[in-house]
């Protein structure tokens, strides 16, 4: 997320860090690249130009210090002041033990909300909370099934399709949710805009009848420096507890973002990184900054490759002694992307490979053909490749849609993993050679 301004940044970084002697022309061309770097990620001008004087002010009060270089001083104030304009310290979602904790979702139609409300149900529960969803959009006809499919019967959803008002259904679903013995409930509501004054009246009605415990607002990225204007429209209505910014991964813009939020006083705390259910983190300034300034984090890290289930673990075991069928390498291709997407696994390493947004994207255009061939393949086709024919290939290329070239490519890196694995002991998959794109 945010390479461009990462890499500008890191770039200035290097620049101070390289000089043999740092003079003020040497911190004044340093702090006017930094300056473009934030303006490009659409970071308010004068936010931007407050930082800079903030480094300015407190590098010409610290130079008489000792014990520490200026190039490492220009260094810290840097980090120090890009965390301050992106909220400061982390905070969490505050979940009061002993009781129904109802949290009520709140945004403009199309910025996430309810994927978000999926998203943060799931990362609750995995943390063993008692949570439950309760579908409050009423309007929007395809609102309750989104939320099925993202829920998957893991976890209880609350819903009535029938002509009751937003306010009703979620009255309802709180008693519904209480009677379960929940602990925290999360409603979703219809998403509006600030200016459809009857959309947010409805929105004030609800707040007042239910009492939340807090209102989280979702908020697009994309929408950089209007986060602001949002924010303060939603705060009108009704008081914002906290703030959860979604496509952050695809967003240029998403600095602008979360410095215009985080200046309304609304505490970050959840972006969006991607698509899938997992694919959210907490929004800790502090990491944040540190890998925009090119420090990876590597806590990160652990916890994603934590999150690998059971079923994953056992397939990888498979593979290391070279007795994976060409389903489970499909299967490991998959789960790669499951886990947060190679791209940022591999760019949370020290001097870890970035890997270009159109190949990644070329790559995994091609893991859902192979997934299509695998599927169109028979049970002893997929335990045995070897007996893959000509016939079979022009039977399984025309079942899946793709061509007999396809089908040959897939059992060919199928082939060569599996000769490769065999070669390597049980976990060195750092010696498995890349495969051909």
């Amino acid at each position: 997320m945010l390479e461009n301004i990462s890499e500008r940044l890191q770039n200035a970084i290097r620049f101070i860090t390289r000089q043999a002697y740092v003079s003020d022309k040497e911190i004044a061309e340093y702090l006017r690249e930094i300056q473009r770097a934030l303006i490009m990620g659409d970071v308010d001008v004068k936010l931007v130009s407050q930082l800079t004087e903030n480094i300015k002010r407190d590098l010409k009060e610290a130079r008489e210090e000792y014990g520490i270089s200026i190039k490492d001083r220009i260094s810290y104030l840097t980090y120090k002041e890009l965390v301050k304009i992106l909220g400061g310290e982390k905070k969490e979602l505050r979940i009061i033990p002993n009781q129904l904790n109802v949290f009520v979702f709140m945004g403009i139609q199309g910025s996430g909300k309810t994927t978000t409300v999926g998203k943060i149900a799931h990362y609750l529960r995995n943390k063993n909370v008692k949570v439950g969803v309760i579908a409050g959009d009423v309007f929007r006809p395809g609102a309750v099934d989104q939320l099925k499919q993202l829920l998957k019967d893991e976890i209880p959803l609350y819903s009535d399709v029938s002509k009751k008002t937003s306010i009703e259904v979620i009255k309802e679903g709180i008693e519904w949710a209480r009677k379960l013995g929940l602990n925290v409930v999360l409603v979703d509501t219809a998403g509006r805009h600030r200016s459809e004054e009857s959309l947010m009246e409805e929105m004030a009605q609800i707040i007042n009848e239910v009492n939340p415990t807090a209102t989280i607002l979702v908020i697009d990225a994309m929408i950089g420096q209007q986060a602001r204007v949002q924010a303060e429209a939603f705060n009108k209505v009704a008081k914002v507890g906290y703030v959860v910014v979604t496509k952050m991964d695809g967003s240029a813009k998403g600095g602008g973002a979360l410095s215009a939020i985080a200046s309304v006083g609304a505490p970050i705390i959840f972006i969006g990184i991607g698509e899938s259910i997992d694919e959210i983190e907490e929004f800790d300034p502090v990491k944040f900054v540190s890998r925009l300034l090119g420090k990876p984090d590597l806590e990160s890290l652990v916890k994603r490759v934590q999150k690998i289930s059971k079923e994953e673990m056992l397939r990888a075991q498979r593979m290391t002694r070279g007795r994976f069928t060409i389903e489970e390498f499909v299967q490991q291709l998959e789960s790669a992307r499951k886990m947060g997407g190679i791209q940022t696994i591999l760019s949370s390493l020290p001097g870890g490979a970035k890997l270009g947004k159109k190949e990644m994207e070329e790559f995994f255009v091609k893991v859902k053909k192979w997934r299509a061939i695998v599927n169109s393949m028979n049970k002893e086709e997929r335990e045995d490749v070897t007996i893959m024919d000509s016939s079979r290939v022009r039977r399984v290329a025309k079942g899946s849609g793709t061509s007999e070239k396809d089908v040959r490519e897939l059992i060919k890196q199928y082939t060569l993993a599996k000769k490769a694995v065999k070669k390597i002991s049980k976990g060195a998959f750092r010696n498995l050679p890349h495969l051909r794109l």
